[in-house]
């Protein structure tokens, strides 16, 4: 009885610091409720950053329900912070397994390194879609590397290039895409 006494005792007097406004206290509780946190998580498919995080978050979740005024202790703060750490990450093992693909095939996703040959291909191709920008036209030229290149919006691009409005540019793009299509097939 004494020694339940002493932990409410205790998680009464973090309570009050809290409420007050010390953060120094969080130092206090994590490091009393680190253990059992790190060991839900680990033997949960969590990493030990997985577990920190889980501690961090229900360090957060008890402050801002004590500074709030809508905590209501129904049990001691490290099971509190332990049922806290447990929810969150079971909510986020939920989702991840939501997120993550079922039908990886397994030819497109064997090595996401490229071969030698395939850079050597892709420097030739590089070097041929070189060749054909310079051959469209500098206004041409400018006009596509604005629009792939730098992802503008075809508003910008009409006002870095002096058309009359998005639609020229558009129409323009067209043109100077079909350009580079005839350039690039005069090529090969």
């Amino acid at each position: 009885m004494r020694a339940s006494l002493l932990k409410m005792t205790g998680d009464a007097e973090i309570l009050d610091r809290i409420r007050s406004g010390d953060e120094e206290v969080l130092v206090v509780l994590y490091h009393a409720n680190r253990k059992p946190v790190l060991n839900l998580v680990s033997k949960n498919s969590g990493t030990h950053a997985d577990a920190e995080d889980m501690l961090q978050e229900s360090l957060i979740v008890l402050w801002e329900r004590v500074r709030s005024g809508s905590f209501e202790q129904n049990a001691r703060l490290s099971t509190f912070l332990y049922a806290t750490a447990r929810n969150l990450w079971f909510g986020r093992l939920r989702r991840m397994a939501r997120e993550t693909p079922r039908d990886i095939d397994p030819e497109e996703h064997t090595d996401t390194a490229r071969s030698a040959l395939e850079e050597l291909i892709q420097s030739e191709e590089a070097e041929l879609v070189r060749d054909a920008l310079g051959r469209i036209g500098d206004q041409c030229r400018k006009l596509l590397l604005l629009y792939y290149w730098e992802e503008l919006s075809m508003e910008e691009i009409a006002g870095k290039l002096g058309f009359a409005n998005a639609e020229t540019a558009k129409a323009k793009k067209y043109q100077c895409k079909k350009a580079l299509e005839k350039a690039l097939s005069a090529t090969t």
